[in-house]
């Protein structure tokens, strides 16, 4: 991983653990002194964005890893392995959050305070701002794990507004209306665990080198058939590793050329590959008889 995307990374990270650890503190008290459970899962929302930006942390390290011999392919697959872990953190926090917030419905404790609305505002537009900062980081460096780390944000938020809703019904609607700040609680949790969930999916795909778009693996064969030599592009498999793509090519040319003139044109395939697209980090081309007619030198 070049140095520059990975000390991006480690900036929208440790900002996001920064912001998380005050935002968590002050929901946490807030919540637990405004008598508001949705309040407070909003703030066991934010420490699992924390444990969530150390698992972040550590994937990025590990995925800068040159390769090595026993890790010939890098160590790239820290990243999407740190994004379903995170991803089963945010599901098995919506079911916690809901399993709570059914019992308070069950036994009610009152409706929570006024001034725990003005919390969740401020939380609202912080977080929102800090999605937007690492959600750009995510896409300008081409990371997953990142991208599920600034989703966690923009999870937090709507958490908060959810609660907002319910805390103001509770607290202006009167008592027939104190049931509603656990309700918020249980939408939250809805809406955690379908980010839990959203975000699980891309994660298992890279695990199991899912195919990236067809656009992405279009533009490899149309560069390698702009090489003088190669006729066609007979198979194309691309898998993604962390930061970087690698590519399996199987290249059609004439079949009466040396290995010499075959090896030369398979390098050529792979340089100009990696030129046009930095993203890719390796190209292995295997070359297979054209069944096209050549005139004979």
């Amino acid at each position: 991983m070049p140095k520059t995307r990975l000390s991006r990374s480690l900036r929208a990270t440790f900002v996001g653990m920064a912001v998380n650890a005050l935002l968590a503190s002050g929901k946490l008290v807030a919540g637990i002194v405004g008598n508001s459970y949705a309040l407070i899962a909003d703030a066991v929302e934010s420490i699992s964005d924390i444990f969530s930006s150390l698992i972040v942390w550590r994937a990025l390290v590990v995925a800068a890893a040159p390769a090595d011999e026993e890790h010939p392919y890098g160590h790239g697959k820290a990243e999407p392995i740190a994004a379903a872990i995170i991803s089963t953190f945010l599901l098995l926090a919506s079911v916690g959050i809901a399993i709570q917030a059914v019992h308070r419905i069950v036994t009610p404790e009152g409706a929570p305070r006024a001034f725990t609305l003005w919390v969740l505002l401020v939380t609202i537009v912080i977080k929102e701002g800090l999605f937007r900062f690492v959600f750009r980081e995510s896409v300008e460096i081409e990371s997953d794990v990142v991208r599920t780390d600034a989703w966690h944000h923009r999870s937090d938020a709507i958490t908060s507004l959810a609660a907002f809703i319910g805390i103001s019904f509770a607290v202006f609607g009167g008592k027939r209306f104190e049931s509603a700040d656990s309700i918020a609680a249980i939408v939250a949790a809805g809406i955690i665990a379908w980010n839990g969930f959203r975000l699980l999916r891309p994660a298992m795909n890279e695990l199991m080198d899912a195919a990236p778009s067809r656009n992405f693996s279009g533009k490899i064969e149309e560069i390698a058939r702009g090489i003088p030599g190669v006729d066609d592009v007979e198979k194309c498999f691309v898998r993604k590793m962390g930061y970087h793509y690698f590519v399996d090519m199987h290249l059609e040319v004439n079949p009466e050329m040396t290995v010499q003139v075959g090896h030369d044109i398979a390098h050529k395939v792979k340089d100009e590959v990696r030129r046009q697209l930095p993203a890719v980090f390796d190209v292995l081309v295997h070359i297979e008889p054209s069944g096209r007619p050549h005139r004979k030198k």
